[in-house]
């Protein structure tokens, strides 16, 4: 868990973060434990095949998930993670995006380090690294993302035309994606994609032209389709993202 970690790293970057809303679920009690990682954000490697999305994004407050991770279809999900021990911790805890998979001491979240650090109260943060693992509370919440449109990102391993793999960038809302097709022009039907690995969605010889992409949502309230024409140009390209131009979810 990356107890040598140097500290002075933790709160060396201040970005412009996402607004990740509140919500009237239950909390749920687990603990948590934190990773190291040079900088002390994110990981561009993590399992859900985010890349440097997965570095960066709500300003490095990320985490690794066990059993919420449900075979990647919880990347993506927010959370709201909250040490219980008052002396050491604030009340309100951490915002999070949760963008790889991993298992600790029977936790069910593993923190960035700068993310584990901010549950702390003020100058309680060395001690609350020191312990490693903490007991908390938490709870999905909604994401938005202000200013950012969903995306499709081409992922690196594509091969254009043979082969695309897609993932889904700025995914708002509480809802998970569970399913991702593109239409086939040519038969005048929609065309089922796999989930590859965590959220990256892949197909081998995909349809030609520009690419009208549809994905099911779902929640606890049931599950709606939501489609995008010509939302990737036929010339796609390996490692870009395309811009829907909607909000959704």
């Amino acid at each position: 868990m990356g107890l040598s970690l140097s500290f002075s790293c933790l709160f060396s970057l201040l970005v412009l973060l996402p607004v990740l809303c509140s919500s009237q679920d239950p909390f749920v009690s687990s603990r948590a434990a934190y990773y190291g990682s040079p900088e002390c954000f994110g990981t561009p490697t993590g399992a859900c095949g985010f890349g440097e999305f997965g570095r960066n994004i709500n300003g490095g407050d990320v985490g690794a998930v066990a059993k919420l991770y449900r075979n990647g279809a919880g990347c993506g999900a927010c959370y709201q993670v909250s040490c219980t021990n008052p002396k050491l911790c604030l009340e309100d805890g951490l915002k999070i995006v949760v963008t790889d998979h991993g298992e600790g001491d029977n936790t069910d979240f593993i923190l960035s380090a700068s993310g584990f650090a901010k549950l702390a109260r003020p100058g309680m943060d060395k001690e609350l690294i020191a312990r490693g693992v903490v007991d908390i509370e938490y709870r999905r919440i909604s994401c938005r993302y202000p200013g950012h449109n969903l995306m499709f990102k081409v992922h690196e391993h594509s091969k254009f035309p043979d082969y695309i793999a897609i993932i889904i960038l700025y995914q708002s809302g509480k809802k998970d994606v569970t399913a991702m097709e593109l239409w086939q022009e040519d038969s005048q039907q929609w065309k089922g994609m796999r989930r590859a690995y965590g959220g990256v969605w892949d197909m081998v010889s995909p349809p030609k032209g520009a690419l009208t992409v549809r994905v099911l949502a779902s929640d606890n309230d049931g599950q709606k389709w939501f489609q995008m024409r010509n939302v990737i140009p036929g010339d796609w390209k390996a490692g870009v993202p395309y811009d829907s131009t909607l909000q959704l979810f």
